[in-house]
């Protein structure tokens, strides 16, 4: 699989859940972390405009 045509997010994204698959984390953990994150660049997103 190549990704050289993908955009940055897709990249990324690919690579988060590799990571998190490597680690062999549950679905609820993964998902509950995620919203913490998803939470934080929010609030880094807004404090930049």
């Amino acid at each position: 699989m190549t990704l050289e045509h993908e955009s940055p997010e897709i990249k990324l994204a690919i690579d988060l859940i590799m990571l998190l698959e490597k680690n062999e984390l549950s679905p609820a953990l993964v998902l509950a972390a995620l919203e913490i994150v998803k939470n934080d660049y929010l609030r880094k997103a807004d404090t930049r405009e």
